[in-house]
């Protein structure tokens, strides 16, 4: 049983090890494109709201 159990948390531990490099591969890819080049962005306009409509949205017609 005590075998089992130790193959168990390996197993876990390697699969928690193999998904933190897959996050440390994904931020340094982040930090090399770096903000320029996520696209232009005109003075005086928030890009977190840049596009968005105030008031009631239409119904996606998929809702009907």
């Amino acid at each position: 049983m005590a075998s089992n159990t130790t193959f168990a948390k390996r197993q876990k531990e390697r699969a928690r090890q193999d998904k933190q490099r897959e996050k440390d591969l994904k931020r340094k890819q982040r930090r090399a494109e770096g903000p320029a080049n996520r696209g232009p962005v005109e003075p005086g306009v928030d890009p977190d709201i840049a596009g968005i409509i105030p008031g009631p949205q239409p119904v996606p017609e998929d809702e009907y």
